[in-house]
């Protein structure tokens, strides 16, 4: 993992958290400026998982438990196009809420997989 790469998402998914509830709360049903924003965090989680793959082989290894991180990985990974095609079958303001709360969500586990990667064993 790298560490600058994994706060530039926990930014990111934030901030698509914030804008996706804002739009909710105007009003608004799913748009591209709320599932623009969470197509981009699932993108990068997929770069994430990518380089978490050739990380150990390069010398890049985790200090917690690997497994628990591919399972934080791959839950996030499968989670994002789950609320998406949510957001486009029920077009509803909910919908919105729906993709707030993911990326939300995202964040928070990309923190934590931020920890079992960097986590020190004494």
């Amino acid at each position: 993992m790298i560490e600058w790469f994994v706060w530039a998402q926990v930014v990111l998914a934030a901030g698509a958290g914030v804008s996706a509830v804002v739009f909710a709360i105007l009003g608004k049903t799913p748009n591209d400026f709320t599932l623009g924003p969470v197509t981009v965090v699932l993108l990068l989680l997929v770069v994430q998982l990518g380089m978490g793959a050739f990380a150990p082989a390069l010398g890049n290894s985790p200090t917690g438990s690997l497994l628990e991180w591919w399972m934080y990985g791959v839950t996030a990974v499968l989670m994002v196009p789950a609320a998406m095609v949510w957001a486009l079958v029920e077009r509803s303001v909910m919908s919105n809420v729906v993709l707030g709360l993911l990326a939300g969500t995202i964040a928070v586990m990309l923190t934590r997989m931020h920890t079992i990667w960097f986590i020190n064993v004494s």
